[in-house]
């Protein structure tokens, strides 16, 4: 398995993250033109009308950013609360935005080719890092399920959003874009590692872009309801825990 290099600090850490990102790609400083082309997914590709996302992602913009308080204890005895009871398959899953602006959740098959899903949420990049150094963090994704609608759950357009219990505005899945590319196609030979990407050394009104990437297992209960864990490397349970559900009701 690749790895980010040695000299980074670790995936898991409570301090900020502010470690400089350095896959194993030539020069990053232009990420809008890499040297490595993401390959087409193997599944089939999702469907959604670009008309319809154009119209919801305009609306999305027009929402103020939420900061929730995300702060559920792990559990009474210390453990992580799915621990060996977890059988789904194996995804990459990569948390990326500036610092100051809002999250978004990339899914991959593997680092290597282009995303199955790409969902912006209303979090400031910042205070979701901050929230995963605390501890765990729980994300539910909630949309009201339609009679007769065959969409597969994770091709739906917008999410209510809550943190740890809490409502914390919307999410809003949408199509990647040039720089979404860029990022992805930088960190292609980086399979977990967290950190901040270098820039052209033009500082971004937003801040740093950071970055978070780990292996999550996909378990599905029905056609109304995925959920992701994010797996901790060598079975480390001291390190915090991400768990992204999607649920129609």
């Amino acid at each position: 398995m690749t790895t980010t290099p040695t000299s980074r600090r670790p995936l898991f850490v409570s301090t900020p993250l502010n470690a400089i990102a350095q896959p194993a790609t030539p020069s990053p400083q232009s990420p809008n033109v890499p040297l490595f082309s993401l390959q087409p997914s193997k599944k089939r590709e999702l469907s959604t009308s670009k008309k319809v996302m154009r119209r919801f992602r305009s609306v999305f913009r027009s929402f103020p950013i939420i900061v929730p308080t995300c702060k559920i204890p792990v559990s009474l005895n210390g453990t992580r609360l799915h621990e060996g009871h977890i059988h789904g398959t194996r995804i990459t899953g990569t948390i990326f935005g500036y610092r100051k602006a809002r999250v978004n959740l990339v899914i991959q098959e593997n680092p290597r080719v282009l995303p199955l899903l790409v969902l912006e949420l209303a979090i400031p990049t910042g205070k979701f890092l901050q929230d995963m150094g605390s501890g765990m963090v729980r994300i539910a994704l909630e949309t009201e399920k339609k009679q007769n609608d065959k969409t597969k759950i994770i091709d739906e357009p917008i999410w209510t959003m809550y943190c740890n219990g809490r409502k914390s505005g919307y999410g809003v899945k949408r199509e990647p874009t040039e720089e979404d590319l860029g990022f992805m196609q930088t960190l292609h030979a980086v399979s977990m590692g967290a950190g901040v990407l270098p820039t052209d050394g033009n500082e971004h009104p937003d801040g740093e872009l950071a970055y978070m990437r780990a292996q999550f297992e996909r378990v599905v209960g029905s056609k109304d309801s995925e959920t992701y864990y994010m797996q901790c490397p060598d079975g480390n349970i001291s390190g915090p825990e991400l768990s992204i559900f999607f649920v129609r009701i």
